[in-house]
């Protein structure tokens, strides 16, 4: 069946088609792609080592990638891998460092600056620790990346630094226990922060939130009646932290309801006193 037309609609739709057509042609003219160019590898290194000596690392990063995809099997390429990570931590492009320093890790794992690429990951992911009010993940991977240093490569100075950002980042961790211990303590929630006070006690010992986790388990330990538990952490902190602040709280909760420090063999902190003070 034949269907007429209107010559008005016909010509109003040929006009569209015809403006459609001119305006992606435009498009595409003003969007060239860039033409590839192959260079000397060296001319490519050089020029990306020009770039990172002048600071522009979001650049430098682009660079060294492109010695790479021009000479993949050059001795240039492995080098360039991870200067491109290295210039992307500079950039605080911190995901594209890790990846970067990953895969070389995995293509190269023997070669002599596999402990700097590790140290490299570490690094990324240490310097996105944040604050102790929000999520720890990143603080988290930085101590088991940090610990990989220390395990793989002992008698660096790459392990030497690591250790130190240890100590920082266990400090950290413990302090995230601790905030949400102090939370569920002020709501009355007493087994819940005591969990996370006991996390610090057994896990983070070396910390300098260790006395205030005993003070809060003396009282949250009194708050549930469980008092030979108070006695004995009032006990280790005063052991430990003789005539601190945190110790004479302590004593200060005990005597107050005519209790004195006593370490009691059944505490889960007798068990592990040994070990831990």
């Amino acid at each position: 069946m034949f269907i007429r037309v209107d010559p008005t609609i016909r010509r109003r739709a040929r006009r569209l088609g015809l403006a459609l057509a001119a305006a992606l042609l435009l498009a595409a003219c003003s969007t060239p792609k860039e033409e590839y160019v192959e260079q000397p590898v060296e001319a490519l290194y050089n020029k990306a080592m020009d770039l990172l000596g002048a600071g522009a690392y979001g650049p430098t990063a682009k660079a060294f990638d492109e010695v790479e995809r021009q000479h993949p099997y050059s001795v240039w390429a492995t080098k360039a891998q991870l200067m491109a990570a290295y210039a992307n931590y500079q950039a605080n492009i911190y995901d594209e460092a890790i990846l970067a320093a990953k895969r070389f890790i995995d293509l190269h794992p023997g070669n002599r600056d596999i402990a700097y690429a590790y140290y490299l990951v570490a690094l990324s992911y240490y310097e996105q620790i944040s604050d102790v009010g929000r999520d720890q993940k990143m603080t988290e991977l930085a101590l088991q990346s940090l610990e990989e240093v220390v395990r793989r490569f002992p008698n660096t100075d790459y392990a030497r630094d690591a250790k130190l950002k240890i100590d920082l980042t266990r400090d950290h961790l413990a302090g995230k226990e601790m905030e949400i211990g102090r939370f569920y303590l002020k709501r009355g929630e007493y087994i819940a922060a005591i969990n996370r006070f006991r996390t610090v006690v057994e896990r983070y010992q070396t910390t300098t939130h260790v006395p205030e986790a005993l003070l809060r388990l003396t009282e949250a330990y009194l708050a549930l009646g469980v008092t030979e538990e108070a006695q004995t952490a009032a006990a280790v902190l005063g052991y430990n932290y003789p005539g601190s602040d945190w110790y004479l709280d302590a004593y200060a909760l005990l005597t107050g309801v005519d209790l004195r420090p006593k370490v009691s063999k059944r505490s889960w902190m007798a068990r592990i006193w040994q070990t831990i003070f």
